[in-house]
């Protein structure tokens, strides 16, 4: 069994919890990856509707919980493979800004940013993480944000604001 990582508030870690013990205060680590092409689209994953949270809804396109002897770093690597079938080398990934996140549970979250042209067809969404993955505007995202917000994870508008900070920082 996997334990994660529980960090204090400054995200020094503090100790190791099976995840399955996990309370709703303990402060864990996040690593998250924004996929987008040259047009400026954005990849988004729909979380597995067996997932305890947030199942169903949509999010970045990928996300994973950092566990014990894993960095952010690694963390992401592995789910981008895990969960949408994509290997993605280190020095390909673009790291963004870490965010304290307090949503539905609180945690740290690291922001990476991978660009590719890869179609659709091409990810492999694993069964019980991901449904399905699709490639989304900045203009329909933005909109769908404000018209349907239930269909999102709760932390979805702050980490698309973090998104097109990142794209405006790097004159993207």
């Amino acid at each position: 069994m996997s334990k994660i990582i529980i960090v204090n508030e400054k995200d020094e870690i503090i100790g190791h919890q099976d995840r399955e013990n996990k309370n709703d205060v303990d402060i864990i680590r996040v690593s998250c990856l924004w996929i987008f092409n040259s047009n400026n689209d954005i990849l988004l994953a729909q979380r597995s509707i067996l997932k305890t949270r947030s199942p169903g809804k949509w999010g970045p396109a990928v996300a994973g919980t950092v566990e014990e002897g894993e960095t952010y770093e690694s963390n992401i690597l592995k789910e981008a493979s895990e969960e949408i079938g994509i290997d993605i080398q280190k020095d390909d990934l673009l790291i963004g800004k870490k965010r304290f996140v307090h949503k539905d549970h609180p945690y740290f979250g690291q922001m990476y940013y991978f660009k590719t042209d890869i179609s659709v067809s091409e990810f492999n969404p694993r069964k019980g993480e991901v449904e399905q993955v699709k490639w989304v505007s900045i203009v329909e995202l933005s909109s769908l944000l404000q018209e349907i917000p239930e269909d999102f994870t709760l932390s979805m508008p702050d980490l698309f604001a973090d998104y097109l900070e990142f794209l405006k920082d790097k004159n993207i």
